[in-house]
C-alpha cells in the first residue's frame, strides 16, 4: 500500500514563483480574468454540498434490522387485531427515528457554524484598485489587503507584511501570536508557516497583503468542512443496534420455520397454524426496546447534566460509557489554556530580581499592540514606582523582534529592551551577573546563554530577553539604531500552566480503563514537559511528520503503543482517531478548536467544552460545562450505568422471549393443539415488556462502572443460550405435569401454562438484574412497582372472568399450588447458572465477529 501524503505546501514556493504559476501580478487580477476563474473554480464558501433529503434519512433509518422487525411486528399485530400493539409500536418507531433525525440536524449545524467563522467581505486588489467585495467572489490569484481585526478569507502566501501578527489558535493549537512575514518558508508545518494564511484565522495587529492559492473547499477550512460532513463508520452503540437486530432476525427466521415446518408435517398448513408461527415472531420481538433505551438514555443524560456534562446525541451515553481511549489535546483540558510568567531569570539560570524589574518596565511603558506576553508579566508583577519616568519608546516589530522604551530613574535616562533572546543578544556587547557587575559577553558566555536558551525551549518555555543600557541626559528619543552595544540582563519566561486537577483526573481515567493519549499541534518539547509536570504515563512519540510517511496498515498498528502525538494537522487528528478506532478501540475525542473537529467527528465519541468554537462544539456529541477531565470521569460513569440498564432489557427480553417461543415451538410438537393463542401470545408479551419499564431507573454493579462496557451481541447470544433454553425446561415440566398428572383440558392448559409463562419471566428480572447473589442487591422501587403490577394485571387477566375474552379459564387450587412450586425451583435454578450465563459466549460468534473485523478493516484499506 502506498504511504499517505500531503499536496505540496503551497508556502514552500517564493512568492514571485507563486505569482508566475497563477497567472497573476502584484497588482492583482483584471475583472475579466477573475470572472474567468469565479466560473471556472466555483465560489470561495465552505459546506456547499447540500445534506441528504429528510426522507432519505429516514428511508435509511427504516432499514435497519431492528426497526424492520419492529415495523414488521406492528403490521402483524395489526392483522391479527392488536390494533393497540399496532399503534404503540408505530408510535415508539417513530419518536425514535424523529429523535435520531433531530441529532443528525444537529451535526450538521457543525458546517453552518464553520461557514460562520469566515470573513464576509474583504479589501481586494483589481485591475490595479483596491475594492472591497464579497468573500464568495474571490479566486486563486486575488491579491487581498489585510490590516489588524480583519478574517484571512482564503489560504494564501504573504507578498508585503507590516508587523503582521495573527491569532492562529483555532487551526493550529498554537497559543502564541503567529508572526507573518514574505520570507519563503522550508517546513511543511502549518503551525511553522510564517509566510502562509489561513482561511478563519484572524489578523491582530500590523497589515499584509496576501495572494490567494486556495479558496473554498481547497482551503483548510474546507478540508475541515468536507471532514465534518462526511459520514463517519457506525458507533459503538449503532454497531450494537444493529447486530442485535440481526441475531433477533436469525432467531425469529429459525422459530418460525420450524413451526411452520412441524405444523406442515404433523396437521397440515391451517390459518390458525400461520397465525401461531406469526406471533411467536411478534413474542421474539423486543417492541419496547428503543422506548427503554431512550428513556434510559434521557435519564442518564439528566444525571450528567448534574455533573455538568451535557449531552446533545442520546446514544452517545453509551459510546461514552464503552469507551477505552480517550484522545485529547493539552491546551484547555491539561493546561488552563493561558499564558503565564512562570519566573525571571539571569543569565546563570537562577532567578533574577532585577530582569523581572526590567521586564516590566518595558511591559508597562511600551505603546503599540500588547501582546499576551505583557499582559501575563503585568499581572504578575508589581508595577515600577512612581520614581520611573517615560520618556520614549520604539515600538515592537518583526523586522526586529524586539522593543524598547527610553525610561529615567533619579535623572539617569536608560534604554530597555526586551524581545526574542537571539535577536536582543545580536545587540548585546555585555552581560550583568547575578551581583550586579557588567561583564563583556565573550564567545564562552554567548555558548553557555545559548545551551541556557535550548534547555528552557525543551521545557516547553517560551523566552523573552531584557536588556539595558545608560545613556546621557541629552538622549530624549529612542529609535531602533539606538538598540546597540546593550547589556543583557536574563529572561522572562512564559507557559501555558498544566492543571493542578489533570494529574488526578488522567489516574481516574486509567483507574476506569480508559487509556489517554494527547494528539496536540504543539511540538514535542512542549508536550513532554507537560507530560513530566503532571506526571502522566505515557509511551511512545509521533510527530505529524512520521505520520506523513507511515501507511493506513502501519498506522493501525503503531497508534496503540504510542500516547503522544505532537505537531499534527486537523487531517492528521482525523487520521490517528480513525486509526484507533479500526483497531478496535471504541474512542473519544476531546477538543475545543476548528482544527480539532475533524477528530472530533471522526470519533465515536465526540467531546468538546463550552468555551470551545461554534464548530467544536457543533461538532461534538457531549459538552462538557467545565474545561476538566475530571467532570468528563464521572461522565463516563453514568455512561456505563446507562449501559448497563439497557443491556438489562436486551438480557432479559431476548432470553425470555427466545424461551417462552422455544417451549412453544416444542409444545407444538407433542400437543394437539396450540399451547396458546395467538392473541394470549401477544398478552404474555406486552404485559412483560411493561413489567420492564421500571429498567431506566434501576442502579448498576459496582463491576460495571469500574471498566469500559460496550454492547457485547456475542454475551447476549450466550446469555440467551443458556437462560432460553432453562426456561424451556420448566415450561417442558410443567407441560407434563399439566398433561400427565392433572390431564387438563385445552382451556384450562393454555391458562396454566400463561400463569407459569408470565409469573417466571417477571420475578427472574429481580435476578438476572444484578450480577450478584439477587438478595444482596435492591431494585430500585420504580422497577419493583412495575414488575409487581404487570405481574397482578396477568394474574387478574389470567384468573378472573376478565380474561374471557383472551379464552382463559378458573384454574384449580392444585394446579396454582403446582405451579408455585415450579416457579420456585426456576428461580432457585436461575440464580445459580446466571454466573455463567453472563460470563459465556460462543465460540463460533466471536470467531465470526472478529472475522467481520478483519473484513471491514480490510475493506476500509482498499477504499482508502
Amino acid at each position: 500500500m502506498s504511504v499517505p501524503t500531503r499536496p505540496h505546501p503551497f508556502w514552500t514556493e517564493p512568492v514571485e514563483t507563486a505569482i508566475q504559476s497563477l497567472a497573476s501580478r502584484p497588482t492583482g487580477l483584471h475583472t475579466g480574468e477573475a470572472a474567468e476563474r469565479l466560473a471556472k473554480d466555483g465560489p470561495n464558501l465552505i459546506g456547499v454540498s447540500g445534506h441528504p433529503s429528510l426522507l432519505a434519512k429516514a428511508l435509511r433509518r427504516v432499514g435497519e434490522p431492528m426497526t424492520a422487525i419492529l415495523l414488521l411486528s406492528a403490521a402483524v399485530s395489526g392483522t391479527a387485531g392488536d390494533w393497540q400493539s399496532f399503534f404503540i409500536i408505530v408510535l415508539i418507531v417513530a419518536l425514535s427515528i424523529a429523535l435520531d433525525l433531530y441529532q443528525e440536524r444537529e451535526a450538521e449545524m457543525a458546517i453552518d457554524a464553520l461557514k460562520k467563522s469566515v470573513a464576509v467581505t474583504a479589501t481586494v486588489l483589481r485591475d490595479g484598485r483596491p475594492i472591497e467585495m464579497p468573500v464568495k467572489d474571490i479566486v486563486r490569484g486575488d491579491v487581498v489587503k489585510l490590516r489588524a481585526g480583519d478574517l484571512v478569507p482564503a489560504d494564501g502566501i504573504v507578498i508585503a507584511s507590516r508587523n503582521a501578527l495573527t491569532n492562529e489558535a483555532s487551526l493550529t493549537g498554537e497559543p502564541y501570536p503567529c508572526e507573518k512575514c514574505a520570507a519563503t518558508c522550508t517546513s511543511v508545518l502549518i503551525a511553522e508557516a510564517r509566510n502562509a494564511l489561513f482561511a478563519g484565522t484572524s489578523v491582530v495587529s500590523g497589515e499584509a497583503t496576501m495572494l490567494v492559492m486556495a479558496t473554498g473547499g481547497a482551503t483548510m477550512f474546507g478540508a475541515i468542512a468536507a471532514s465534518v460532513e462526511a459520514r463517519e463508520p457506525m458507533t459503538a452503540f449503532e454497531r450494537g443496534v444493529h447486530r442485535l437486530g440481526t441475531l433477533i432476525l436469525r432467531l425469529t427466521a429459525f422459530l418460525v420455520l420450524f413451526v411452520l415446518l412441524t405444523q406442515l408435517v404433523l396437521h397440515g398448513l391451517s390459518l390458525e397454524s400461520f397465525m401461531f408461527a406469526v406471533a411467536l415472531a411478534v413474542g421474539l420481538t423486543p417492541e419496547l426496546l428503543p422506548m427503554i433505551m431512550t428513556v434510559t438514555l434521557a435519564r442518564g443524560a439528566l444525571r450528567m447534566a448534574k455533573q455538568k456534562v451535557v449531552v446533545k446525541r442520546l446514544s452517545a451515553i453509551h459510546d461514552l460509557g464503552a469507551m477505552n481511549v480517550l484522545c485529547t489535546d493539552k491546551t484547555g483540558t491539561l493546561t488552563e489554556a493561558k499564558i503565564a510568567l512562570v519566573e525571571s531569570i539571569g543569565i546563570d539560570g537562577s532567578h533574577s530580581e532585577a530582569a523581572a524589574k526590567l521586564i516590566r518596565l518595558n511591559s508597562q511603558f511600551a505603546s503599540g499592540v500588547r501582546s499576551n506576553l505583557d499582559d501575563a508579566v503585568i499581572a504578575a508583577l508589581p508595577p515600577a514606582d512612581a520614581s520611573w519616568t517615560f520618556l520614549d519608546d520604539a515600538p515592537f516589530d518583526f523586522e526586529r523582534r524586539r522593543s524598547s522604551v527610553l525610561v529615567a530613574h533619579d535623572g539617569k535616562p536608560q534604554i530597555i529592551a526586551k524581545g526574542a533572546p537571539e535577536m536582543l543578544l545580536a545587540r548585546c556587547s555585555q552581560v550583568e551577573l547575578a551581583d550586579g557587575t557588567v561583564h563583556p559577553l565573550d564567545a564562552a558566555r554567548r555558548s553557555e546563554l545559548d545551551r541556557l536558551f535550548e534547555a528552557k525551549s525543551h521545557q516547553g518555555l517560551r523566552l523573552l530577553g531584557v536588556a539595558r543600557r545608560d545613556v546621557g541626559p541629552e538622549c530624549t528619543t529612542t529609535r531602533p539604531e539606538n538598540e546597540t552595544d546593550l547589556t543583557f540582563v536574563g529572561c522572562a519566561s512564559f507557559l501555558d500552566p498544566p492543571k493542578s486537577s489533570a494529574t488526578a483526573a488522567v489516574a481516574k481515567l486509567r483507574g476506569a480503563g480508559v487509556a489517554v493519549k494527547i494528539i496536540s499541534g504543539d511540538a514535542a518539547p512542549v508536550v513532554l514537559n507537560l507530560v513530566k509536570q503532571l506526571d502522566l504515563p505515557a509511551q511512545g512519540i509521533m510527530s505529524g511528520e512520521d505520520l506523513d510517511g507511515t501507511s493506513e496498515v502501519a498506522l493501525i498498528e503503531k497508534v496503540s503503543s504510542n500516547d503522544l502525538f505532537v505537531r499534527v494537522s486537523p487531517e492528521q487528528k482525523g487520521r490517528i482517531v480513525r486509526a484507533l478506532r479500526m483497531r478496535g478501540f471504541t474512542v473519544g475525542f476531546l477538543g475545543d478548536g476548528i482544527n480539532d473537529a475533524t477528530a472530533i467527528h471522526a470519533a465515536d465519541v465526540g467531546l468538546s467544552v463550552e468555551g470551545g468554537t461554534d464548530v467544536a462544539r457543533d461538532a461534538a456529541d457531549i459538552i462538557l460545562l467545565q474545561p476538566d477531565l475530571g467532570v468528563l470521569a464521572d461522565g463516563v460513569a453514568e455512561g456505563r450505568r446507562t449501559y448497563a440498564n439497557i443491556m438489562k432489557y436486551v438480557r432479559m427480553g431476548t432470553s425470555s422471549n427466545f424461551g417462552n417461543m422455544l417451549s412453544m415451538a416444542l409444545a407444538s410438537l407433542i400437543l394437539p393443539f396450540l399451547p396458546l393463542m395467538p392473541l394470549q401470545i401477544l398478552i404474555n408479551n406486552l404485559l412483560y415488556d411493561l413489567s420492564e419499564i421500571g429498567i431506566p431507573f434501576d442502579s448498576a454493579d459496582d463491576t460495571t462502572l469500574s471498566r469500559p462496557q460496550t454492547w457485547d451481541v456475542g454475551s447476549v447470544l450466550g446469555f440467551t443460550l443458556i437462560m432460553g433454553p432453562l426456561s424451556s425446561l420448566f415450561d417442558l415440566g410443567t407441560f407434563l405435569m399439566l398433561s400427565l398428572v392433572f390431564k387438563v383440558d385445552a382451556d384450562v392448559f393454555r391458562t396454566a401454562w400463561f400463569v407459569e409463562s408470565i409469573t417466571t419471566q417477571i420475578l427472574v428480572i429481580f435476578i438476572i438484574r444484578t450480577a450478584k447473589p439477587f438478595w444482596t442487591s435492591r431494585p430500585n422501587s420504580v422497577l419493583a412497582a412495575s414488575s409487581i403490577g404487570a405481574l397482578a394485571v396477568a394474574m387478574a387477566v389470567a384468573l378472573s372472568p376478565l380474561g374471557h375474552f383472551a379464552g382463559f379459564v378458573p384454574l384449580p387450587g392444585g394446579v396454582l399450588a403446582a405451579i408455585a412450586g415450579i416457579t420456585v425451583a426456576y428461580l432457585a435454578a436461575a440464580e445459580t447458572l446466571k454466573p455463567y450465563a453472563l460470563g459465556w459466549a460462543p465460540k463460533n460468534f466471536w470467531a465470526m465477529s472478529i472475522s467481520k473485523k478483519v473484513g471491514g478493516v480490510r475493506s476500509h484499506l482498499n477504499f482508502k
